[in-house]
């Protein structure tokens, strides 16, 4: 007798089911696909028990006739190729011809189908690969599958599954992404008798992510498009801020030519165009289309055809890349209002501290005498000017009083903040260019000289003259700023908003990026008195294998024995007294580096030196300052974080201070 046996059909069908048909979530994705492919402009999904007890697939595609009906439930049987050559401009989802008989034979499985033009439908009844049941029935327009007790007779299978929840959240998954793939399709998720998911099915992406995902990841989104006519390269799609983030590549979605797959090159891609601007942990959300000529790619590599083998995956990285990295390159012309992060979901909390009144009518404290806020360093002299220090929303330390004594009435309270406000911000007086001149490189003499004549005009007229200026740019929707909270934080407003600035972060991502398009080396200063430093034997390895790194950053160094240096030439941005600690934090970074790339090394030597030399939380700044630092944000390539990946600005919208001063429903005005 032989012992090589030729399979019976059901056997070969369960087999074939153990790749096609792994999970509940499989049965959705080869079912829905079918309808997509069907020409479907509405799918609805419904399920119960995550899948498992009971799952139905109902769309508005073109149907079937009883001849393709029972074509369609045998193995190999599909309208999708007719050759091998077929395969080489594959444009469908499925073409295998076997995900029908493959469901049927490890459920109770049931298909209604008709087609267009049809007075009567098809009805298929299969109960575990057993001979069908083909008859006649009344069917709507399109197709309806039914599978119940999936893997009822294969039950070491079934033992495998997970939770339902779980199940149920691979469905919900494999779902939002055939959304996304086809927002010109309406999709419904029903999920125990609940509605989950719903998309408008109005072929824009942005509303099927809104939809999807809420109002506060789709404020967040920044859009991509690259195209290369030469490689018939075209991608699109959509890509949040990087304050947007989650700890899972879970609602990444790449789609290659309709096709949802998962691509390490892709992903590596938008990591390595992100990887300043976001934590370890975070990845952004990324939605991105991309457009290929069939021949270049294999869509049959995988048994659930979740992967694709590119002919030239290079060239899909490098454009990946370049089309990440210029959709959160922001626009010039847009300034902050597009990269400041969307603040989510405000809550309201009051606080359990006692508020404290002055009576009106008491007699109004003087201004606390403030002895001045002197520059502890060179840095700080040319890059902060030596301003007087100031306390919160601008006034001088201590707190800004109104002059005189008695009632003060706001618009006297108001001039008097005005006039304060005009002797230090630049958008008020003549003195406004000089400044900003200055905060693109003069001495801090001339920015001094600046300040004291802008000091010697605030007048009462002028005073008239500011709040008419800043109305002006409030409308022109400019970000001006309006005060210091905490000594760390800038608050500064536009037309539509409130916004949220750390000050040490955002200067962080200033000076990274300026020192990274210092293509010939950081300018340096030399040093009256040179600093003697000594390491150990591994730092001092360590500068003699980085010696170009070092001098480029600004930093010279010249042996003056086996461990000690003698300081020369340091960064003309950083403060002297600071040298020493940014060497040897660069120099930790390089042995936790260990064989990084040069440009590796470089980016996180950047990354160190602007941290230290930035301005640090606790530090006074005045209008001007912070005008400055606003300005120069807004202008910097990646404005949205600090290079380590912590947010820069916040926004709160005007509907968000609605919602959190329960206000929402009426008129703001009132």
């Amino acid at each position: 007798m032989s012992t090589i046996h030729v399979l019976d059909d059901s056997t070969i069908n369960k087999i074939a089911a153990g790749e096609v048909v792994e999970r509940p979530a499989s049965v959705v994705k080869e079912l829905v696909e079918n309808s997509i492919d069907a020409g479907a402009k509405k799918i609805e999904v419904e399920i119960m028990a995550g899948g498992t007890s009971f799952l139905r697939v109902t769309d508005d595609g073109k149907g079937m006739t009883e001849e393709d009906a029972r074509l369609a439930i045998l193995r190999h049987a599909t309208s999708k190729i007719r050759e091998a050559a077929d395969l080489q401009t594959i444009g469908t989802l499925g073409f295998r011809g076997e995900a029908l008989p493959t469901i049927a034979s490890v459920s109770r499985f049931s298909m209604k189908t008709r087609p267009q033009g049809a007075d009567l439908g098809t009805e298929v009844v299969i109960t575990g690969g057993k001979e069908p049941d083909i008859h006649a029935a009344g069917a709507s327009l399109g197709t309806t599958i039914k599978v119940e007790d999936l893997f009822f007779n294969t039950p070491a299978r079934k033992k495998f599954l997970k939770t339902n929840h779980t199940e149920a959240a691979h469905i919900s998954d494999f779902i939002t992404k055939l959304a996304l793939s086809h927002p010109e399709i309406a999709f419904r998720f029903i999920n125990n008798n609940k509605m989950a998911l719903v998309t408008p099915g109005s072929g824009k992406l942005y509303d099927a992510i809104r939809a999807i995902y809420g109002k506060n990841v789709s404020d967040s989104l920044l859009a991509l498009a690259l195209e290369n006519p030469d490689e018939g390269l075209r991608i699109t799609g959509y890509i949040t801020k990087p304050s947007m983030l989650k700890s899972t590549r879970g609602w990444q979605t790449f789609i290659v030519n309709g096709r949802i797959i998962q691509s390490r090159a892709i992903a590596k891609a938008i990591d390595n165009a992100y990887k300043s601007m976001v934590p370890k942990s975070g990845y952004p959300m990324a939605v991105l289309c991309l457009d290929v000529p069939p021949r270049t790619v294999d869509v049959n590599v995988h048994p659930q055809k979740s992967e694709m083998k590119f002919e030239d995956e290079s060239l899909i990285f490098k454009a990946v890349y370049k089309a990440t990295l210029d959709a959160v390159r922001p626009a010039q012309d847009l300034g902050l209002q597009r990269v400041a992060a969307v603040v989510d979901r405000p809550s309201v909390r009051m606080t359990q501290e006692p508020m404290h009144f002055v009576p009106a009518t008491a007699p109004a404290p003087r201004p606390v005498s403030n002895p001045g806020y002197a520059p502890r360093t060179p840095y700080e002299a040319v890059h902060q000017g030596g301003f007087a220090g100031t306390g919160a929303f601008g006034a001088p330390a201590g707190g800004f009083v109104p002059q005189g004594s008695g009632a003060v009435s706001f618009a006297e309270a108001q001039k008097e903040i005005a006039a304060s406000r005009a002797t230090h911000y630049p958008a008020y007086n003549e003195t406004a260019q000089n400044v900003a001149e200055v905060g693109a490189g003069q001495s801090g003499t001339a920015m001094a000289a600046a300040v004291n004549a802008a000091n010697t005009s605030a007048d009462a007229a002028q005073a008239d003259a500011a709040i008419a200026t800043e109305n002006a740019m409030l409308s022109e929707g400019a970000v001006i700023p309006i005060g210091q909270v905490d000594r760390t934080y800038i608050i500064a407003q536009d037309a539509k908003g409130l916004y949220i600035v750390d000050q040490h972060a955002a200067h962080e991502r200033i000076l990274f990026d300026k020192f990274s398009a210092e293509a010939d080396g950081i300018p340096s200063q030399q040093l009256l008195v040179h600093q003697m430093l000594t390491f150990d034997a591994g730092d001092a390895a360590l500068i003699e294998q980085n010696a170009d790194l070092f001098a480029h950053l600004g930093f010279r160094m010249e042996a003056a024995g086996p461990r000690d240096y003698r300081l020369t030439e340091v960064p003309a941005d950083i403060p002297v007294a600071e040298a020493e600690d940014i060497i040897r934090e660069i120099l930790t970074n390089l042995h936790d580096l260990h064989a990084a790339s040069a440009a590796e090394l470089r980016k996180h030597a950047l990354a160190t030196t602007a941290c230290r030399a930035a301005i640090k939380a606790g530090e006074e700044l005045n209008f001007q300052q912070m005008q400055i630092i606003l300005d120069e944000l807004s202008r910097t390539a990646y404005p949205f974080t600090c290079p380590h990946g912590r947010p820069t600005i916040l926004k709160f919208s005007t509907d968000d201070l609605a919602k959190m001063f329960k206000r929402t429903g009426f008129d703001l005005k009132k």
